[in-house]
This record gives C-alpha cells, sequence and structure tokens, in this order.
C-alpha cells in the first residue's frame, strides 16, 4: 500500500455534505470535529466556531496560533441580526517609524520581532463566548487544550507548508546574526524548539504534542483571556519581548480591545454579499462584484469572455482597494460612495476587450485558516483566522507555545499612504470572512483564505454560486485564476487550455501554476429552505465536513 501523499494515480471528488441539525466546515477534521463536539454537549455554533478555532492553532501552527489575529460574522438567529467582529491588533506604542529605521530598515519588514502586533485572536475567542455563547469558556477550549497534550497526526497539506517554513526562518536567522543582532538571532530559537526540534519538521502522519501550548489554552480558558491580555501571559510575552529587544509590552497588551463592528454589503442581482469593512480587504471583494455586476454571462462561466470581465473588475477593485483601504479611526473612509451602484458602472464602462492596467477611482461623498459553522437554531459563524505569513514572524515563547504573527509587514513608512505606521492603528489585513443573505434572511457563511488571493477567491466563487448556479461544493471545485500584478494571471493546473489561449489574446499574460495551494482554501455553508444545511469543503487543502 502506497500511503505517499503526494501520491493520486486517479482523479477524486468531494461530494456535497448535509445536515439536519450541525454543520463545521473546515481546514482540519480534528478541528471540525472538535466544533462539532461541543454541540452535541449543549453548545452553539458561536461555541462551535470557537472551539474549532482554538483547535486549528494546534492543528495547523502553519496558518495561524495564539499570537494572530481575527475577524467574524455571524448571524444570531435569536437576535435575526448579522455582526461582525474585528479583533485584528494593533501596532505597539514603541513601533514608530524613528525606532523602524534605527534598526537599520528603510521599510517595514517581513520576519523577526519588528514587525509583531498586538495579538487579536484570544480576544475574538472570549468575546464571540461571552456575547453568544452556551457552554463555560474553559469547557470550550478544553478539546484544543487535549489535542495539544495528547498528539495529533500532522495532515499532508500542513506537513508541507510546516517544511517550507522551515527554510524560511533559517535563512530569518541567519539574516538576523548577519546584522549584527543576536538578539532577535536568539529569538527565531524558539521556533526551532517548538515547532523543528533536532532540526527536523513532521512528515504527513506523524503525531506531534505541544504540551506548553495545552497549558496556556487552559490558562486562557480560565480566565476568559484576561491572563494573556493583563495577566501571567501577558507578563511572559513583555519580558521575552524586551529581552530580545522586540517592540510589544504588557501595555500595549492591556489596552487592547476587539471592536464589534457593522459589516458592509452589495447586493449582488439579488444576494446581499457581506464582508469586514477597512482595515481588512474585503472591500475589495465586493467592489468586484458590483463592477461584475453590470455585465451579464450569457456564454456561461466557461468562455474566455467571463474570465476576461471577472479579471478586469477585479484588477479595477484592487486599484481602488490599495488606495483607500485602511484602519478607519485613522484614514478617513467613503466605503458608501466606494460602493455605491453609480461608481460601479462609472468603472465597469472602463473594461473593453483587452487586458488593462487601472488605477484608483475617485468615488463620490497568507497562510490562513477559515471555518464556518451552523446549528439547529438557525445560527451561523463566518470566522477566519491568522498568523499572516505562514507560521507569521518565525518569534515563538517555547515556555507557552505562543506563536506571534507578523501583522506589522502590512504598514509602510510612506508617509502619503493610507497604510503608513503609526502606534495604536491596525495594519491593512489580507483575512476576510464572508457572508450572504437575501431578503433579510441568512444564505449562508462562505471564505477562501490566502493573501491577497481571498478576495479574488471571494467573487469568483460568489459568481459561481449566483451567475451560474453551482452548489457550494461545486463552487468550490471550481479551477481559479489570480491576478498578480499589471497584466500577469496566474491559472491552476486543471484552467482550460483554450481560455488560456483566448485571454493571452486580448494581451493578458498567462503563467500556469502546478501548486493549486496559490489558488486559496475556503469552506462553504448554505441553509437550504427547509432548513437542513448543505456544506462543501476544499479540495486543496486538508479539509473536512462535520455533520450532526
Amino acid at each position: 500500500m502506497n500511503f505517499d501523499p503526494c501520491y493520486f494515480p486517479y482523479p477524486s471528488r468531494r461530494q456535497l455534505m448535509y445536515a439536519a441539525k450541525a454543520v463545521v466546515a473546515a481546514s482540519q477534521p480534528l478541528a471540525a470535529q472538535a466544533g462539532l463536539d461541543v454541540m452535541k454537549r449543549g453548545g452553539n455554533a458561536m461555541d462551535a466556531a470557537v472551539a474549532c478555532a482554538a483547535a486549528l492553532t494546534v492543528l495547523e501552527p502553519v496558518s495561524n496560533g495564539l499570537g494572530g489575529d481575527a475577524f467574524v460574522i455571524l448571524w444570531s438567529e435569536k437576535e435575526k441580526r448579522l455582526r461582525g467582529l474585528n479583533a485584528s491588533g494593533t501596532a505597539p506604542a514603541l513601533m514608530t517609524e524613528e525606532a523602524i529605521r534605527s534598526k537599520g530598515f528603510t521599510d517595514m519588514p517581513r520576519f523577526g520581532l519588528v514587525p509583531v502586533t498586538v495579538p487579536g485572536i484570544p480576544s475574538a475567542w472570549a468575546a464571540v463566548s461571552k456575547e453568544y455563547g452556551n457552554l463555560p469558556f474553559a469547557e470550550v477550549l478544553e478539546g484544543a487544550a487535549k489535542i495539544a497534550e495528547e498528539g495529533f497526526p500532522v495532515m499532508p497539506v500542513t506537513a508541507l507548508l510546516w517544511a517550507q517554513a522551515k527554510e524560511v526562518y533559517q535563512k530569518e536567522q541567519k539574516a538576523a546574526a548577519g546584522r549584527g543582532d543576536d538578539r532577535e538571532a536568539a529569538a527565531f530559537e524558539g521556533w526551532f524548539t517548538v515547532y523543528a526540534l533536532g532540526g527536523k519538521t513532521p512528515e504527513a502522519g506523524e503525531l506531534r504534542r505541544f504540551p506548553a501550548q495545552a497549558r496556556t489554552l487552559r490558562k486562557i480558558g480560565e480566565t476568559r483571556a484576561e491572563s494573556f491580555y493583563r495577566g501571567e501571559l501577558a507578563e511572559g510575552i513583555d519580558a521575552f519581548m524586551k529581552k530580545h529587544g522586540g517592540l510589544l509590552r504588557k501595555e500595549d497588551l492591556a489596552s487592547f480591545q476587539p471592536e464589534w463592528t457593522p459589516p458592509i454589503s452589495v447586493n449582488y442581482r439579488g444576494y446581499d454579499i457581506w464582508e469586514i469593512p477597512p482595515n481588512g480587504q474585503g472591500l475589495v471583494a465586493i467592489l468586484g462584484l458590483n463592477i461584475l455586476e453590470n455585465f451579464s454571462f450569457p456564454f456561461g462561466r466557461d468562455h474566455p469572455d467571463t474570465c476576461h470581465k471577472q479579471i478586469e473588475a477585479l484588477k479595477l477593485a484592487f486599484a481602488d482597494g490599495h488606495r483607500y483601504i485602511g484602519d478607519s479611526r485613522f484614514v478617513p473612509q467613503n466605503t458608501d460612495g466606494l460602493l455605491s451602484k453609480e461608481y460601479a458602472a462609472g468603472r465597469a464602462a472602463l473594461i473593453g476587450e483587452t487586458a488593462s492596467r487601472p488605477g484608483p477611482g475617485k468615488p463620490a461623498g497568507s497562510e490562513t485558516v477559515y471555518f464556518c459553522t451552523a446549528d439547529a437554531e438557525g445560527n451561523m459563524v463566518s470566522w477566519i483566522q491568522s498568523n499572516y505569513a505562514g507560521f507569521g514572524s518565525g518569534i515563538v515563547i517555547p515556555e507557552s507555545g505562543v506563536s506571534f504573527q507578523n501583522r506589522g509587514h502590512g504598514f509602510t513608512l510612506d508617509k502619503d499612504s493610507v497604510k503608513y505606521l503609526r502606534p495604536g492603528k491596525r495594519p491593512f489585513h489580507t483575512i476576510i470572512p464572508g457572508f450572504i443573505t437575501r431578503a433579510g434572511r441568512p444564505v449562508g457563511p462562505f471564505g477562501i483564505m490566502g493573501a491577497a488571493m481571498q478576495p479574488q477567491a471571494h467573487m469568483q466563487v460568489v459568481s459561481n454560486l449566483v451567475d451560474f448556479h453551482l452548489n457550494p461544493q461545486a463552487a468550490l471545485d471550481a479551477y481559479r485564476w489570480q491576478w498578480l500584478e499589471g497584466s500577469r494571471v496566474l491559472l491552476e493546473p486543471d484552467f482550460p487550455p483554450h481560455i488560456a489561449a483566448a485571454l493571452r489574446k486580448r494581451g493578458h499574460e498567462i503563467f500556469c501554476d502546478s501548486n493549486d495551494l496559490t489558488f486559496g482554501r475556503g469552506q462553504i455553508i448554505h441553509r437550504l429552505p427547509g432548513g437542513v444545511y448543505a456544506a462543501g469543503a476544499e479540495k486543496r487543502a486538508d479539509s473536512y465536513i462535520a455533520v450532526w
């Protein structure tokens, strides 16, 4: 028998899954089961989401951790409303342009201690549990703690990304030493101690345990995350950062709170498509859909004109996103103007028959984990959390298992940019949860992880669902494209050759990538008219749908 995780001599497919009571669709099987387990013990979709989120910090450390950020969109059936939660952390008080330049950097570095911002993930768990959970917070986190304590087999995609990360952090550690920053070079040792002890990362199917993270998860559960922001864990983070020359301090942790925020939306052919407002790039996805609504697709999905118009709409949306997306507390926002139908029509008029290189308009007036949950009452949750670039900064505290994000890389030292670094400011964020409603009632949560691919995949998947009437699984399975920059477009391996050839004739620079992980990994849950849930899971990940 051949158990090589890369050996697939025959094509396989996923089936659309149905659930009468509850469902969790996640990028990792044990995480989905952890969410379903709490619902079987009396928890609701919000409890399940927190349990799944906590488990994923253990099971997929290649994508998220206790030191990352989170965004949530949830439907409360009791309140009959949609709510958003922005749990993205801010720049520490010591993270100034002068401090960055004094370390010899001319722009924000991608890895190491400097780009570490305040973690938001534990605060998101506590906020959702306090506001909507049925079960005690500590009980909800216990499943993740047990997985960390007792161990788990590493899944194939996770093992692949884990091995790639080791090479990145080895290079970064050497670079720090080369700059003469011995304290930062030493700080990288925590990653190797926790995730590559003996210089080896796990193979697919190999067991891993994280006892320090298990203890930390229990402390977070027992104190409703207070220990992480204003207690023992915060003291440990502060001491580690001071020792190694980091900028994050316990005062930054103590002053942080997640923010409940109304989601923003556009109506796309009768469906309301919801995203979290800036500082995230969800705005790009719905800008693209708003532009796309100005076109019809008489020749169907598998036609060059359809792909061309989608690509061009997305490019216009990204041009606006890069110009306008920032922390609304520091940067004036005009989302109403950007999302108006009049503005979208004007942008759509710029799309011709050949590839363009658009700039922003003037409106009037990474690696990541995504999952979604739903319960028998009709509550639904769309949740995304991330450490940004894979494991994130590469900085890990071995004693607690806290691995830190590198979201500070989303800042710039250009004073004229909306992304200019300021203490207390949230950086530009790539991670975006999505949600669909119709006539004021929930259709369901959806999301696709993957850095700049996320709004592109959101737009493509929504178009698959709405324009071409694909079910959730088929909408995820369909081939994808990814715009890179200028006229450069990346296609995944199963992209139809005749469409690729036609796009080249229209001026698109076409490239193919044999690695389908480049094109995002997502999940979708829809509630059918009879109350049954239909769920799809990503073929490009270790995904799993747990149903009840």
